[in-house]
């Protein structure tokens, strides 16, 4: 699936310094994406793929795993595949890359805890969110 070792390596010759993760629920022919707070100092308002930081003593799968089960309350059943991520910066996080999964998840309730919306998307839904294009262009990429 994902090379743990060649990607933390590339990560380092590229200078990041925060590998992230997005986590695509795919789920009869839909995507979950969530909802920034308003109140968010980035980003805020816009919709994402679930996802987040990765710790050190984890792998990058364990932390997408994690990311989801903490900001949505779904459990994963099984890891689909990975997708093509992203490079981005925050004021607290100079160079992060985002590594994405598509996965499946066990029956269960959403329960959001950073976010405050959440809806299940088809491809065509995209252009109508409130997003950034590197977002967008990465939900597309969910899809294909």
């Amino acid at each position: 699936m994902i090379n743990e070792k060649a990607t933390r390596k590339q990560a380092q010759s590229d200078d990041i310094t925060h590998i992230s993760t997005g986590v695509a629920v795919v789920k009869d022919g839909k995507v979950l994406v969530v909802r920034r707070v308003a109140h968010d100092d980035t980003l805020a308002g816009e919709w994402e793929l679930p996802g987040g930081g990765v710790y050190a003593a984890e792998t990058i799968e364990q932390g997408a795993i994690r990311e989801l089960q903490e900001e949505t309350g779904l459990e994963v059943y099984k890891v689909i595949d990975t997708f093509e991520g992203f490079d981005y910066t925050t004021p607290k996080k100079p160079r992060v890359r985002q590594i994405n999964f598509k996965v499946s998840v066990k029956p269960g309730d959403i329960r959001l805890s950073e976010h405050d919306m959440y809806k299940w998307i088809t491809v065509d839904d995209i252009p109508g969110l409130k997003t950034n294009s590197v977002m967008q262009d990465c939900l597309y990429r969910a899809f294909a």
